[in-house]
């Protein structure tokens, strides 16, 4: 395990049911890098996201098996609190899923759960922060009791990432957190995702290689259920060293 990877995964194989998803995958992801997922559809980057936050534990036929660990913690050990896990690991998903709730109860909701503001004006500080780091705070702070569900595609998207870092998570995990988007909010999202890798490690999903391109520090290429390679992002787009990943990078496969 190298000394900055915060996540380390070693043989993990997916299966669902008698289909096999994920095949002896070995991956370390950094500490606050960004880390893209690319490859076909149906290749298995979204299977291997949702390893690392243990969401696939809610697929009754799925079963993961090898090593995952955060911070040096086994995250399939029989130990493992689930939804202190997930507090851990913030999930950002592809369309945005604000809560029936005000702007306000939104990013309130997890740290009420978690117990992490001590009163009224804690949680308005922890509110605000986490709006501001999400880009959204001066767009609504003068309606916080308005439902989030009034604001724009691109808005709930950020208030989703703005309650998912409330919990202030050590990882972040994005599935295609754009691909519902127009290109405006878009780019307000890739321009957060680089602030928000100051405080977070954050692992990204997405089928747009000029997106993994310009967020990401490291990029795997997933083909078929395996991981092809892996590297810094700058090789990997120019210099490959599978003919796979360079005949997906050239639009050959996908």
């Amino acid at each position: 395990m190298s000394k900055t990877a915060i996540i380390t995964a070693k043989d993990v194989d997916v299966f669902y049911g008698d289909k096999q998803a994920l095949d002896k995958i070995a991956l370390d992801i950094p500490e606050y890098k960004v880390t893209s997922l690319i490859g076909p559809s149906g290749c298995g980057k979204s299977t291997f996201l949702r390893c690392i936050n243990r969401m696939n534990d809610l697929v009754p036929i799925a079963r993961v098996e090898g090593d995952i660990r955060i911070a040096g913690q086994d995250i399939y050990a029989p130990e493992v609190d689930v939804v202190a896990l997930r507090a851990q690991v913030g999930m950002v998903f592809q369309k945005p899923n604000p809560f029936p709730k005000s702007i306000y109860e939104n990013v309130a909701y997890g740290p009420k759960i978690h117990g992490l503001a001590k009163g009224k004006t804690e949680m308005d500080e922890l509110v605000q922060w986490a709006l501001e780091k999400a880009g959204l705070w001066n767009e609504v702070k003068d309606r916080l009791d308005q439902p989030g569900t009034g604001l724009s595609g691109g808005q709930q998207q950020r208030l989703c990432i703005a309650r998912t870092i409330a919990v202030k998570p050590k990882v972040v995990l994005m599935d295609e957190p754009c691909s519902a988007l127009d290109p405006i909010a878009t780019a307000i999202i890739e321009e957060l995702i680089d602030e928000l890798r100051q405080n977070f490690t954050i692992v990204i999903v997405t089928h747009s290689m000029q997106q993994a391109a310009r967020v990401s520090q490291r990029t795997a290429f997933f083909h078929l259920g395996t991981l092809v390679e892996t590297g810094p992002t700058k090789n990997i787009f120019t210099s490959p060293e599978d003919e796979r990943t360079q005949n997906y990078i050239t639009g050959r496969i996908g």
